[in-house]
């Protein structure tokens, strides 16, 4: 079987290895046969050290596939069916899934200090306990969702992460109410989502802000009504609230810097919306005075803050509907030996989603 492997954090490039070999499925779980993955900015943080992730390991957390192999115990999954890889699993019996917070459930901690692969006889762990970029998986049945057989592949994908952070940001965590105004820092795959949401949502003014021209063609796309260089977010501000700021801002990068500046870019009363996954040493700063005073609401949002196959869900019905373009994220496809290009076309900012097509001589 071939996978890609980073073989040491920090390593610029993946290699795609034959031979890989996946452990027997054992009780509680269940193969994947994968058909495609797609590449999130996570995966390249946890390729540089950011989030942390045991190496040697395979990365890849964005994927959907078809269930080939059941395990004992196993129930509500069967040979054939369609699944989206769940990253995060919610166990449905610990006290935030009882509250219907899945996605703040730890069960699935448990599972990522286990090796998902083998490789010349040496351990290889899956980004997230999953590791999309390879042809199959053995994963915790909880990481595959089944999802209804109309759903392509390449959605289904997106959907396991960057789709759902977004939006669920937007409709789940700031329930961002008709007429808003919003400003979305950071419009790669998922600030294009959260976009997409708080237009789902009837925001009235959505601004766009990121350095990189194209990222910024592609939210007007998808929904923004304006799209910004970050040099002209107070300009915009200003035009647009009056200089009183925005209700809600959503910071999509995982900077200190940056959410400091969509804290400021906020009108008192308003909502600053955290999406951006950071690294555990950059700090971000307010003072005592300033949160007291000016009551702005801070909401970290992980996972589309909600339960994650509610929110699955949630997004094939507004898919369907035609009120979220998916198809249209993929700018993008390589095949699994081109892997490298894929991280490339997201380092420079030309692909706002690759996908990396698996086991494709088979029907989807």
């Amino acid at each position: 079987m071939r996978a890609a492997v980073l073989h040491e954090t920090g390593q610029e490039k993946l290699e795609v290895h034959d031979g890989v070999e996946t452990p027997a499925t054992g009780p509680g779980q269940v193969r994947i046969r994968l058909r495609a993955a797609s590449l999130c900015h996570s995966d390249l943080s946890a390729m540089s050290g950011v989030l942390p992730q045991p190496a040697p390991f395979v990365p890849g957390h964005e994927g959907a596939g078809e269930v080939v192999e059941v395990g004992a115990g196993v129930t509500g999954l069967a040979v054939g069916d369609r699944v989206i890889v769940c990253w995060m699993p919610p166990c449905g019996a610990c006290p935030s899934c009882l509250r219907g917070e899945g996605n703040l459930c730890l069960a699935a901690f448990a599972h990522m200090g286990t090796p998902n692969y083998r490789h010349d006889g040496e351990d290889v762990f899956g980004f997230s306990a999953t590791g999309t970029f390879a042809e199959e998986s053995v994963v915790a049945a909880g990481c595959a969702v089944k999802i209804p057989d109309d759903v392509p592949y390449e959605v289904a994908a997106l959907i396991g992460c960057g789709v759902t952070t977004g939006v669920g940001a937007a409709v789940n965590t700031a329930k961002v109410p008709p007429g808003s105004t919003v400003a979305v820092i950071g419009c790669g795959g998922v600030g294009i989502a959260a976009i997409q949401g708080a237009k789902v949502c009837g925001a009235a003014q959505i601004l766009a802000v990121d350095p990189v021209p194209a990222r910024r063609a592609w939210a007007l796309r998808f929904g923004a009504t304006e799209a910004v260089h970050p040099d002209e977010l107070n300009d915009a501000k200003a035009r647009i609230t009056g200089g009183e700021g925005f209700d809600y801002a959503f910071e999509v990068v995982g900077r200190s810097a940056t959410v400091r500046a969509a804290y400021d870019a906020v009108r008192r009363g308003g909502a600053l919306v955290v999406v951006g996954a950071g690294a555990m040493d950059d700090n971000a700063q307010f003072n005592m005075f300033e949160l007291f005073f000016n009551e702005k609401r801070v909401l970290p949002s992980l996972y589309g803050g909600a339960d994650v196959p509610a929110t699955y869900r949630k997004v094939i019905e507004l898919w369907r509907a035609g009120r979220l373009d998916l198809e249209g994220m993929v700018t993008h496809h390589v095949p699994l030996e081109h892997v490298n290009d894929a991280i490339e076309q997201m380092r420079t900012g030309e692909a706002l989603r690759t996908v990396i097509d698996i086991n494709t001589g088979q029907d989807a």
